[in-house]
C-alpha cells in the first residue's frame, strides 16, 4: 500500500444524496460521485464487525435532551352527567430508538454493539433502545365533557461518526467514515404527562350516554 493510499479517507454521507468526499493526502477530490460506485451508509454498518479490521464509533459533542412530542395514551373518559368528575385513565407507552440508517440499535448488529459500548464509556450511561412507562392518571371532566391523556416522553439526541478500516479495498477505499445520528428514550419516568377536555360532540353523547 502506498501513502498515498494509506491516507486516503472517504466520509459517506447520511441523507439521500449518496455523493461521498475523497480526502487523499489533505487534498479534496470532487464531492459529486456516481451513486453506483458509492456504498451506502447502510450497506457499510451491515458490514461492522463482520468484514471490517476495525469498526469504531466516535461520539462528538454532549448528549442533547429534549421532550419528544406529545401523544395521547390511553382510552378517552366521558363525563354524561351533569357534575364535574373525577376519572382515572389507565395507560401504557413505549418509546423506541431511531436512527438516521433506519436499522434498529436493538437489532443484533455489529454496529449496534459498538454504538451501545462506545455511548456508555463516554457519556457514563447506558443507551436505551425503548422504554415503557406506565401510569393511572386522574382526569377532571366537566358535565358533557370529554377527557383524554396525553405524554411528551424524554429523549436524548446523540451525533458522532463510525470508522470503519477494510482488509481489503472497498468500492475502492480501504477507510470509510460514516457520520451517525441517534435519538432514544432517557429511561426516566420523567415525561410530561398532561390532559384536556372539550364537549362533547352529538355523536359522541349518542355513542356513550
Amino acid at each position: 500500500m502506498t501513502t498515498a493510499t494509506a491516507l486516503r479517507r472517504t466520509t459517506v454521507a447520511c441523507g439521500s444524496a449518496a455523493a461521498a468526499l475523497l480526502l487523499a493526502a489533505g487534498l479534496a477530490a470532487p464531492a459529486h460521485a456516481d451513486h453506483e460506485d458509492t456504498p451506502t451508509a447502510r450497506q457499510l454498518l451491515e458490514l461492522c464487525d463482520n468484514g471490517t479490521d476495525v469498526c469504531v464509533f466516535h461520539p462528538e459533542g454532549p448528549v442533547q435532551e429534549h421532550q419528544a412530542a406529545r401523544r395521547v395514551v390511553g382510552s378517552p373518559v366521558y363525563n354524561c352527567t351533569d357534575r364535574e368528575q373525577w376519572m382515572s385513565v389507565g395507560w401504557s407507552d413505549t418509546t423506541s430508538d431511531t436512527n438516521s440508517v433506519g436499522l434498529s440499535l436493538g437489532g443484533q448488529y455489529g454496529f449496534s454493539e459498538v454504538f451501545k459500548v462506545s455511548f456508555e464509556v463516554t457519556y457514563g450511561h447506558e443507551w436505551k433502545t425503548s422504554h415503557t412507562e406506565s401510569q393511572t392518571t386522574t382526569v377532571i371532566a366537566g358535565p358533557g365533557e370529554v377527557g383524554r391523556v396525553y405524554v411528551g416522553p424524554r429523549m436524548q439526541t446523540v451525533n458522532g461518526t463510525y470508522e470503519l478500516h477494510f482488509p481489503d479495498r472497498y468500492y475502492g477505499h480501504y477507510y470509510w467514515y460514516v457520520p451517525f445520528e441517534a435519538t432514544g428514550p432517557t429511561g426516566d419516568q420523567g415525561g410530561t404527562v398532561t390532559q384536556s377536555t372539550r364537549p362533547m360532540t352529538s355523536e359522541e353523547r349518542a355513542a356513550h350516554c
